[in-house]
């Protein structure tokens, strides 16, 4: 069964993007954590695909926790959502291993398909139209 966990301080952002990928991919098993430590630990009993992570937590800073995660699991997917849409970030996430980022100014369902599709099949983003906002390596 394929597995994705939503790593998001914000629980209405958390709901929201969790019943997108329930509607759109039925047969997952979803999870969430609020914060790096919970995440840490879904990473280890849930054993998730993919994680959808923000950069902001109460705890960690998502970047350094990709780089943890991605350091003991390689093949764990890890897309960044986040509200801070700026070059350093971006190259920092995709160094720290992650697949994507997305800025949380243009996140849409059809975006969040999108990356998931990408991820999936290890076709390389972003699309045309997107190129600011939708980055991966």
């Amino acid at each position: 069964m394929f597995k994705a966990l939503i790593v998001e301080d914000h629980a209405e952002f958390r709901r929201s993007l969790g019943l997108i990928l329930a509607f759109h991919f039925p047969s997952w098993s979803l999870a969430e954590a609020a914060n790096g430590r919970t995440a840490l630990e879904q990473v280890r009993d849930f054993e998730p695909n993919l994680i959808f992570m923000d950069i902001n937590l109460p705890d960690e800073n998502g970047i350094n926790l990709t780089k943890s995660i991605k350091a003991g699991k390689a093949d764990i997917t890890v897309i960044i959502v986040t509200a801070y849409d700026l070059p350093e970030y971006r190259r920092a996430a995709l160094e720290a291993g992650a697949s994507h980022f997305i800025s949380k100014d243009v996140l849409s369902k059809g975006i969040v398909l999108q990356a998931v599709e990408s991820a999936m099949t290890g076709s390389s983003l972003p699309m045309p139209g997107e190129r600011h906002h939708l980055t991966s390596h």
